[in-house]
């Protein structure tokens, strides 16, 4: 995002934690949960152009705006595809006029679901907040809507979460035979995006998608990144519910599971010319970055074992024959 956003800008980057410093960019930090020690850095500031990664909910929006004499200038807040997984009633791909209307109930506390309902519950929040802004105060504000990112250095380490058992040459289950559609997009075109937002006119509507145009099945994706990796997959089909019976966690197989959004991002590219390239262009690149660097296991790697044993269970299980009848 910082190298996006150069070409001759000063850059500052608020932060609660450490960053590594990098040449050129100012670094300061603050928890935005503080108001007292956020007022302290950001008070009497100007900026042209703020990008917000970090907000997930309305009060992480508001704290920023409520600081005196600080002025933000053009604001981005980077929002999720999940904003849609927790409606009720809409199919994929989402578009944004699938944002309003009613929203599915929490999950039970503590399940698998929990989290990721927050997530999304809080990011819509965020958004109704930044909608207020500017309706009120007339703030040039929007929210871009990501589905799931791929690039290098990834801290998720989903990607590799499937690298992993590419490499490791055992079957691999792959929950209702990989067709989940998947509209994942590549961290770097989502930036270059950001970085044209900071110049010239400003858009009217508040959100908008992005994604690329078309659809990539998840077994297709997961066979361009065994092709990537020089390696054969073996696939094996087995529904969710049947993982789940066998005591394995879908989170394990990310991608996978319902918490991966499908964007239909039209209106990106009429109003925004914005044009986002399939995983053949960008894949290749990404999976040389993680063969090379090797990161650390993906937790749900742990239950591997008992995944490669119940894979070679369902591969040498007769066919089941389903009764034929005539008219």
């Amino acid at each position: 995002m910082v190298a996006a956003l150069g070409a001759g800008r000063q850059i500052t980057v608020l932060s609660r934690g450490r960053v590594e410093p990098l040449p050129g960019v100012d670094v300061l930090r603050a928890d935005r949960r503080d108001p007292g020690t956020l007022a302290a850095v950001l008070a009497g500031r100007r900026f042209d152009f703020t990008v917000d990664l970090a907000a997930y909910d309305a009060e992480g929006v508001e704290a920023l705006w409520r600081v005196p004499r600080a002025s933000l200038g053009r604001y981005v807040l980077v929002s999720s595809g999940q904003v849609y997984l927790v409606r009720v009633g809409v199919k994929p791909p989402f578009r944004e006029s699938d944002f309003a209307g009613p929203l599915m109930k929490a999950p039970r506390e503590g399940s698998p679901d929990s989290a990721q309902w927050r997530y999304g519950i809080g990011k819509r929040r965020a958004e109704i907040a930044l909608r207020s802004l500017r309706r009120r105060y007339g703030v040039r504000a929007l929210a871009l809507r990501l589905p799931v990112l791929h690039g290098e250095d990834d801290p998720t380490r989903r990607l590799w979460a499937w690298l992993e058992r590419l490499l490791d040459g055992g079957p691999i289950l792959l929950p209702e035979g990989g067709r989940r559609a998947t509209r994942f997009l590549e961290v770097t075109e989502a930036a270059g995006l950001i970085a044209r937002l900071a110049e010239g006119k400003w858009p009217e509507r508040a959100a908008y998608n992005l994604a690329p145009a078309r659809s990539t099945s998840l077994k297709r994706f997961l066979q361009l990144a065994a092709r990537a990796a020089g390696v054969e997959p073996r696939f094996v089909a087995i529904r969710s519910r049947d993982l789940a019976r066998q005591g394995l966690t879908l989170d394990a197989l990310p991608f996978a599971g319902r918490w991966s959004s499908v964007l239909d991002a039209r209106r990106a590219r009429g109003e925004l010319e914005f044009e986002a390239s399939g995983p053949e262009q960008w894949l290749p690149r990404v999976v040389r970055w993680h063969l090379e660097r090797r990161p650390a296991s993906h937790p749900g790697y742990a239950q591997r074992e008992r995944e490669t044993e119940l894979a070679e269970r369902l591969r040498r299980a007769p066919p089941t024959r389903t009764r034929s009848s005539s008219a």
